[in-house]
């Protein structure tokens, strides 16, 4: 049986599949522990689309930066950081995940 820890207002703040202290048991199919789960995998699925979305995102400006639409330097100054910071970065790896070495013998 899952066990749930409810907050002051009686919602479902964290679930175990062990019982822990203040956490009570409750039925597989318990309506606030099926509600409190669902928000978790939302959060992550959102989450997870943020990350690849911030790509697109990155590339968009490259992109208009590369057409000579906007100027790096008219982004502001924390915006300017982040784009450095992520160029060196995808730099960084982009070395670090060369799978093939063209001096190998095959």
């Amino acid at each position: 049986m899952p066990y749930v820890k409810y907050n002051v207002d009686g919602a479902v703040v964290a679930v175990s599949e062990v019982p822990l202290p203040d956490f009570a048991e409750v039925s597989a199919d318990d309506e606030g522990m099926v509600n409190f789960i669902a928000s978790c995998y939302s959060r992550d699925a959102i989450g997870q689309t943020d990350l690849g979305f911030i790509r697109v995102v990155e590339d968009v400006v490259e992109l208009l930066m590369d057409k000579n639409i906007i100027l790096f330097t008219e982004l502001p100054p924390a915006a300017q950081k982040k784009m450095l910071e992520r160029q060196r970065l995808r730099n960084a790896l982009q070395g670090s995940l060369d799978l093939i070495n063209d001096d190998a013998n095959v």
